[in-house]
């Protein structure tokens, strides 16, 4: 089977990605954190095991951005929140196993990739878990079609992300593999920067 993955991308100027971090660190360097670490994350997840889909915004500068490289795949995120824009990047894709991760996870590999690809075979759906409560990494077995009640009252950006979406779908056997943090606040930089001393 097929295999994709879809990355969620906003092009990063200031004042439109990682505001939260901006409010810390400034939004010119909170964007050219974020443009950064894009370039990082791409050539990290780049693999010929799957097929890598960049999901962009906004939708028209999005699909001729410079920013990213010109060979990869693009789609246009469309409208709506962030449930509406991940189940467009879940459902979009050729048949096979497709999972979506965002850009601002500084600790990805290949390695956790693939884990949840692997995931993909016993299991119809698998998470990849945030600290916060949220996740960094959702995927379906089988996303033509995806379940009507996923992403369904699930609370954004709150500690019950994750928990909310797992509801969603209380009707397919779930996986969770590694859990990683992403970058929402200058103390997430600082411990990101730890542990990639530690290991």
């Amino acid at each position: 089977m097929n295999r994709t993955l879809v990355v969620m991308l906003k092009e990063p100027r200031a004042g439109r990605v990682k505001t939260r971090l901006g409010r810390e660190i400034g939004m010119t360097s909170a964007a050219w954190w974020f443009r950064h670490q894009t370039k990082r994350l791409l050539r990290q997840v780049q693999d010929p095991r799957w097929r890598l889909v960049l999901a962009v915004s906004p939708d028209g500068e999005g699909m001729t951005s410079r920013v990213w490289p010109a060979h990869l795949l693009r789609m246009q995120q469309g409208h709506g929140n962030l449930g509406d824009r991940m189940a467009r990047a879940l459902t979009r894709q050729p048949p096979g196993p497709v999972c979506v991760i965002g850009a601002d996870i500084p600790g990805i590999t290949r390695g956790h990739i693939a884990r949840a690809f692997d995931a993909l075979g016993p299991a119809e759906a698998v998470f990849g878990p945030a600290p916060d409560g949220g996740y960094w990494l959702i995927g379906l077995k089988n996303a033509r079609p995806a379940p009507r009640s996923l992403f369904a009252h699930v609370r954004w950006s709150t500690s019950h992300a994750l928990a909310d979406t797992i509801a969603s779908v209380p009707n397919l056997r779930l996986a969770l593999i590694d859990e990683l943090r992403d970058a929402d606040e200058a103390r997430d930089l600082r411990m990101t920067a730890t542990n990639t001393r530690d290991t």
